[in-house]
């Protein structure tokens, strides 16, 4: 099946045309026939597109919104200029969509119809910064290829519906969940469901005989326990503000601290949250950059101690989340490392590991070094605990379940 799969930001659109099936999946040999992103919707948009495994091309086009954006696409991808392997719209047989918040209706993939969009709508409310982006995806895609075409809505929440009511409430008035639904949503999940899954593909162990963390660590970061399969605990919280120090998050901290500010700065609650959200974590602690392939360069040619401070931070706070979880868990198989930090960041990967060695996990220097963007090892010898680098496919496993929903396959991965 040819799926199109989308993810839409504020003013972006990523895309992959994506061909799976059961056997495919099975053997890993779905086919990703094109990709790409159109960055800059609303004025002159910048087009990134690729087919297969092409080098991909950039090119300019004004497109004054997201329905425009998929209009293009889908004129691209059926063209003879694309290279891709398809002939017509008409082969391009459902749709699936990247929605992040889910809330406590939508705990699997669904089909989208109109009683599920007003639904979604409904919880904007719960993450006014991605779900209305989402929606408009979902419009233009139906807009573009017609009501015949099946979309599928993944939610970024719905892998941590499994997490115990220990592990999802806060300790706050009881009475603010049962009005409100105030708890532990968290996110990523399509990310660590996918790597766990891999995990047990690459290593033969069955769903319920395997106990992982999985980090998946980028500009937004965030640390799952899974237990057979299932999330019992997760970084991310109400909103993916919480956990993890990430690029411009700040990650836990003290909510008395708010007051505090608001009253020493002036700042109001919308200032304090835009600050928090966009102005600290990486950013914030080094004063430079919420990268961190330039904080470790500024680090390793400069000696600047505020970047070296922010890269600490980062590592010490997944730490400490690590031992919190091995103690949850009573112990792991393995840790797996994933996103465009744990997948291409041989020294962040080391520092993480290097005071862990009570716990019997020991990392393979060389093994570490060697291994970027790809799968495979890098625990030493006699480490109690693999360590292993997994890159994440979030659009594949989009993908995926956009053909199990479509089909009503009864698979498990």
């Amino acid at each position: 099946m040819r799926i199109l799969v989308l993810n839409a930001g504020s003013s972006s659109l990523k895309f992959q045309l994506i061909d799976t099936d059961g056997g495919a999946i099975a053997e890993s040999r779905d086919r990703r026939l094109a990709r790409g992103q159109v960055e800059r919707i609303g004025g002159q948009a910048i087009l990134t597109l690729a087919a297969g495994d092409a080098a991909p091309t950039k090119s300019t086009a004004p497109i004054r919104d997201h329905a425009a954006a998929v209009e293009h696409v889908i004129t691209w991808l059926a063209g003879p200029q694309s290279g891709v392997p398809i002939e017509s719209v008409a082969e391009i047989e459902a749709v699936g969509h990247r929605v992040v918040h889910g809330g406590e209706r939508f705990t699997h993939s669904t089909r989208i119809d109109e009683a599920v969009r007003r639904e979604l709508e409904d919880l904007i409310e719960l993450a006014p910064l991605h779900n209305p982006h989402n929606l408009r995806g979902i419009a233009a895609a139906r807009s573009a290829l017609g009501t015949g075409i099946p979309q599928v809505a993944v939610f970024d929440t719905a892998f941590h519906h499994s997490l115990p009511d220990t592990a999802y409430l806060y300790a706050i008035p009881y009475q603010l969940y049962r009005r409100h639904r105030v708890r532990r949503y968290g996110f990523h999940g399509t990310s660590h469901r996918y790597v766990a899954y891999r995990y047990r593909q690459l290593t033969g162990r069955t769903r319920e005989g395997t106990k992982i963390i999985t980090l998946h660590l980028g500009n937004g970061a965030s640390a799952c326990a899974i237990v057979g399969g299932n999330s019992v605990d997760t970084s991310m919280g109400f909103t993916p503000l919480e956990g993890l120090v990430m690029g411009t998050r700040s990650g836990d901290i003290d909510p008395a601290i708010l007051d505090f500010v608001s009253a020493k700065e002036g700042l109001t609650l919308h200032e304090l949250d835009s600050m928090l959200n966009k102005q600290s974590g990486l950013l914030g602690l080094s004063g430079l950059t919420a990268d961190m392939r330039e904080l470790l360069a500024e680090e390793a040619e400069h000696g600047d101690r505020r970047a070296r401070l922010a890269v600490d931070l980062f590592c010490y706070r997944i730490r400490k989340y690590l031992g919190a979880y091995l103690a949850a868990m009573n112990g792991a198989d393995a840790i797996v490392f994933a996103g465009g930090i744990g997948e291409n960041s041989s020294d962040v990967r080391a520092r993480i590991c290097a005071e862990l060695d009570w716990l019997g996990i020991s990392l393979d220097l060389a093994r570490n070094a060697s291994l970027i963007g790809a799968e495979g090892r890098i625990d030493a010898e006699g480490s109690r605990i693999e360590l292993w680098v997994i890159p994440t496919d979030e659009e594949l496993l989009i993908a995926r379940d956009t053909w199990r929903v479509v089909t009503g396959a009864d698979v498990r991965y």
